[in-house]
């Protein structure tokens, strides 16, 4: 499995901005896709946002999609979540996903397709 290391959570007012990285190391199972996931308290790990290594292809949940931008860096084996027109809603531990179970995306996209997790970062959005 990989090792999963994120940054750059914290406290920002409803449509600010923050970005998020996710730094890749390690073992790894699969490199065909990384994303985002994110669980307020109470609920479970939700899709956020993938995207795949090779062609960078992106997808994201209706939720964010028009305010957050998923990207990566190949040679830094790093992924990066920019979130803008931040909303209460938005407020979560976001966690970074890697180690995608197989080949090609297969939707719904869930939590149990990924098999490494990063500790997860607090995104917190006041009103």
């Amino acid at each position: 499995q990989a090792q999963l290391v994120e940054s750059g959570g914290g406290l920002v007012q409803a449509g600010g901005s923050l970005s998020l990285s996710c730094a890749a190391s390690g073992r790894t199972f699969s490199s065909y896709a990384m994303g985002w996931f994110r669980q307020a308290p109470g609920k479970g790990r939700e899709f956020v946002a993938v995207i795949v290594w090779s062609g960078g292809s992106t997808r994201y949940a209706d939720s964010v999609k028009g305010r957050f931008t998923i990207s990566r860096d190949n040679a830094k084996n790093t992924v990066y979540l920019q979130m803008n027109s931040l909303k209460p809603e938005d407020t979560a531990v976001y966690y970074c996903a890697g180690d995608y179970r197989t080949y090609g995306l297969v939707w719904p996209l869930k939590s149990t397709d990924f098999r490494s997790w990063g500790q997860g970062t607090q995104v917190t959005v006041s009103s």
